[in-house]
């Protein structure tokens, strides 16, 4: 018995995007009407529309909008002993960092964390010699030409200068990378297996900002309370009657909370010291 013939092939993504798109639209706003029409078709799934979305996003935003500020910087003065900022670098966690030398509108290179492994084998270390170049992006600089740049001169950090050339804040390239797939964790950032608090070395702990409130007095021995939030995150807020900034830090019931993640609407990971540490 012969077979039926095959029916006709399904159209791939490419495709059935592609014949949505047949319309040719006049502007950014007709693109984005038809990308989540190709949504509510099932053509795209819902993480390739808000990736389109967020490169879309990037040239309408600049070095300005997603910078760390100046004033919340963690920078390295070449003045100090390397031994004496290992501390700060570790409490800090990050890859990589601005060393400046008596100012922070003098930066003079960038200090990889990864470098200093030679002091763990008891190798004499010089930080001048330790130290990259560093980019300069001025505010306006466009966040997709920002990301080439980053690409082509393999950079992942970037100092962002005002139009007086002083020193406004700084931006990587994970800051870049997260306007277009959203937050990026790294191997400093609390699992999903993970509790809502997490003990580090120095005495500070990483708390999740949805870690209920109580649990946080119990594991501090605070008497934190607000009657219109439940977690931590929303005490935070509503102490600050805003959704702080990534850097930022605030003192509330003899504890230091500083901000590790947050997006325009919520926090999510922060860093708590006690304000007196016992002796």
């Amino acid at each position: 018995m012969d077979e039926p013939p095959p029916g006709p092939a399904r159209p791939s993504l490419l495709e059935r995007l592609s014949a949505l798109l047949m319309r040719a639209p006049e502007d950014r706003e007709q693109l984005i009407a038809l990308l989540r029409s190709a949504r509510a078709r099932d053509i795209l799934d819902a993480e390739a529309l808000a990736m389109i979305e967020g490169v879309l996003g990037t040239s309408e935003l600049t070095a300005a909008d997603v910078m760390v500020p100046r004033a919340r910087m963690d920078v390295i003065d070449v003045a100090t002993p390397l031994a004496d900022s290992v501390p700060m670098m570790i409490r800090a966690g990050h890859s990589r960092f601005p060393v400046v030398e008596g100012d922070r509108d003098e930066v003079i290179g960038i200090l990889h964390a990864k470098d200093l492994l030679r002091l763990v084998a008891g190798q004499p270390a010089n930080l001048r010699e330790l130290l990259r170049p560093v980019a300069f992006v001025p505010e306006s600089k466009r966040l997709d030409n920002l990301l080439r740049q980053f690409r082509v001169n393999r950079n992942h950090l970037a100092i962002v200068v005002d139009e007086y050339g002083g020193v406004a804040g700084l931006v990587t390239i994970e800051d870049v990378l997260e306007q277009i797939v959203g937050e990026i964790d790294d191997e400093f950032d609390l699992g999903e297996a993970d509790e809502g608090i997490v003990d580090e070395p120095g005495g500070t702990s990483r708390v999740r900002a949805i870690t209920e409130i109580d649990d946080v007095n119990r594991h501090f021995g605070t008497r934190l309370e607000d009657a219109d939030a439940a977690t931590i995150g929303g005490l935070i807020v509503n102490h600050c009657a805003r959704v702080p900034a990534r850097g930022e830090t605030c003192a509330i019931g003899g504890l230091r909370f500083t901000v590790l993640r947050a997006d325009s609407r919520q926090l999510h990971l922060l860093r708590v010291a006690r304000e007196n540490p016992p002796a």
